[in-house]
Order: structure tokens, then sequence, then C-alpha cells
């Protein structure tokens, strides 16, 4: 029995040795997991971009921006002196954070009148604002402090000299759901188009009957379009019962265009439906169509910014997130819906979807054409 037991275990194992899939997931899921879990994700983000608008320009308020400077949740990328751009910074998500110091401050401070300075934060992301309000609230006030010498020492005594009001836009609330739900989009379509596309073809491979569609009058580029549309209708009702929810259930706001939003979520569609039809060319069985559909849907969700913060991770690692496709469409969804984006501000992510789609479509024509020549 035990050497029966044994020639099945040696079977086993060389048939496990075998397949290039097996040993990929042995090896590369848990270091992609590690790398993922251990480096990229981060709840306490730093270095996030954040705009002063300085409407007084004075010594204190080149204090409070060298402050802001020298800490590590905060990278000072532009000093705005006009009224009212700080916010274009802030909806265009050029900044995540906007401090408004107001005309009359220094006055108001030196007279003890513990003046208000405003901090604007992008909330479409609730999870890395909090802990950086209290960051800009200490930056401030030490700031202020080495400021206010000698016969203004006396201002330092008692409450802070100044106060930090706080304004969440596009989520006042913060509520977590009008983060998440929209990026929903984003995964469930990535999971349904990606996986289901690629197990299609492999499945008309396995069970023989690839060879009987092309021997028919169908061109291959007919089988392709005829695969994919049946998904894509299915991605459209997919859409429709999110965006439902979102409204009806969730009542998540939306300000922005409905065309415009289901335009680049056609968009996105085509882009997983392309990459689902490559990766069908480039693996043999469901199995493996499977196993590749995991290594791409696992970065897709913890790297694309849906469920963690995308500034806080390392840049390296941003810069692999930004190959996945669902990291630009979350922005798309995410901006068209909270803050009410227009085309203008749409094109620079809707222009990398359309190049990922031009790319991964023309890879899966021409090994789509190499695999049935």
């Amino acid at each position: 029995m035990w050497q029966r037991i044994g020639a099945m275990v040696f079977k086993e194992v060389r048939q496990m040795l075998r397949d290039p899939g097996t040993i990929a997931m042995m090896f590369m899921f848990p270091i992609i997991q590690l790398l993922i879990f251990g480096v990229a994700i981060n709840n306490d983000p730093r270095h996030l971009p954040l705009a002063v608008e300085a409407n007084d320009n004075s010594q204190f308020s080149r204090a409070i921006v060298a402050g802001l400077r020298n800490t590590s949740y905060f990278d000072v990328t532009e000093i705005a002196g006009r009224y009212g751009e700080g916010e274009r910074l802030l909806a265009e998500g050029k900044a995540q954070f906007v401090l408004t110091i107001p005309t009359d401050f220094s006055r108001a401070l030196v007279r003890g009148e513990h003046p208000q300075v405003l901090l604007t934060a992008d909330a479409t992301d609730p999870a890395s604002t909090g802990p950086a309000v209290a960051a800009v609230s200490e930056a401030v006030n030490q700031a202020l402090t080495r400021e206010l010498s000698g016969p203004l020492a006396a201002r330092v005594a008692g409450p802070p000299p100044v106060s930090l009001v706080l304004h969440r836009s596009y989520n006042p609330e913060g509520i977590t759901s009008h983060n998440t739900v929209p990026g929903l989009l984003a995964i469930i379509l990535s999971m349904t188009m990606v996986a289901l596309t690629a197990m299609s073809v492999t499945r008309e491979d396995e069970q023989g009957t690839m060879e009987n569609l092309l021997a028919t009058p169908l061109r291959p580029i007919e089988v392709m379009v005829g695969k994919i549309v049946p998904y894509f209708a299915m991605g459209f009702v997919q859409v429709l019962v999110v965006l439902a929810a979102a409204k009806l259930v969730f009542q998540v706001p939306f300000v922005g265009s409905m065309t415009l939003l289901l335009a680049v979520t056609l968009l996105f569609t085509l882009v997983c439906l392309a990459l689902g039809f490559t990766m069908s060319t480039l693996v043999k069985s469901q199995v493996q169509a499977m196993q590749a559909s995991m290594f791409y849907l696992m970065p897709s969700i913890l790297l694309s910014g849906f469920a963690f913060p995308f500034r806080g991770m390392p840049w390296p690692i941003q810069w692999i997130a930004e190959i996945l496709p669902p990291t630009h469409y979350i922005r798309l969804v995410r901006g068209i819906m909270l803050k009410g984006w227009d085309l203008r501000l749409a094109l620079p992510e809707s222009a990398v979807l359309l190049v990922m789609l031009l790319a991964f479509g023309t890879i899966a024509v021409r090994r789509y054409r190499d695999t049935v020549a």
C-alpha cells in the first residue's frame, strides 16, 4: 500500500513541477504578498502634497511654510498667491491639502486675537487625512512659537496662538462608503472582464471546440469580437447595478456628468476585455488562466488606491501601480462622481487608458492570430 501511495505522490510531484503556473504560484504568490503587505501598504501615509494659499506675505507665513516643509507628512508642492488657487489644485488632484492663510493674519497674530487658518483636505480618501491634520496643527504652532519671541513672547502663553479650522472637501462627513463604493466599479469590472474572458477562450481550447469555430466562415477577429460582446454586456449591467446601489443605498453624491462617467467606464471595460483576451493567448488551460488572473487582481485591489491610500506607498510601488488600469479608472470615477470633473480634467487619465487599450488590443490580435495559424 505504501509503495502505491508513494508512486502516486511521485507522479503528482512530477506533474506539478512540469506546470510553470504551479511553480509560479508556489514562489511568486508569497513573494508578492510580502512585498505588498510588508513594503507597499502603509496606513500612515507621508509626503502628502500640500499647497499653501498665502494671502498674507509676512515672516509668520514664511515660518509656517518652513515648518510644514520640515515635517515628513507633507511635501509643499506650491505656494499660491491668488485667492481660490488652492481650491483648483485640490479639484485637479495636484494637492491633497490646502492651507489658507488669511490676509490680515500677521496683524491679528501680533494683536493676540488668535487668528484662524483654514486647512482644506481632499476627503475622497478619508484614511489619509486623519494623522496629517494633527501634524499640520503641530507644525504651525511650533513654527509660530519660534517666531513669537521678545516683545511678542506673551502671545505664546495660554492657548495656541492660531486656531486651525478643518474643512473636508467632497466628503465633509468622512463617510468611507463615498470612497469605496465608486472604487468598487473598477474591482468588479476587473474581476469579471479579465478573469472570465481569459477562461472563456481557454475553455474552447481545452474542450476542442476552437477548431470547430475556426472551421466555420468566421475570421479570427470575428471570433474575438463574438467572445467579447457578451461579457461587455455583462459589465454594463454590473455598472448599472453598482451606480444604482451607490445612489439609492449608500447615498454617494454624484456631482459630475453621467455621460462622461459612462464613456470612461466603456473605455476601462474595453481595456479589461483586451487584457483578458491577451492572457488567454499566453496560457494553455483554465487553471493557468485563473492563476494569471489572480496575479493581476491582487495587486489591482491593494495597490490601485481602492483599499489603501495610494500616496502612502513608496515611490517605486507607485510607479508599478501606474501600470495597472484600475489605478487610473478609480481616479476617474472618484473625480467625476465626487469632484465633478469635466472632460478637461478627465482627459489625462483617459489618455492613459486609451494607450493601454491600444497596446493590449494589438498584442491580443497578434497573439491570437499566431495561436490559430
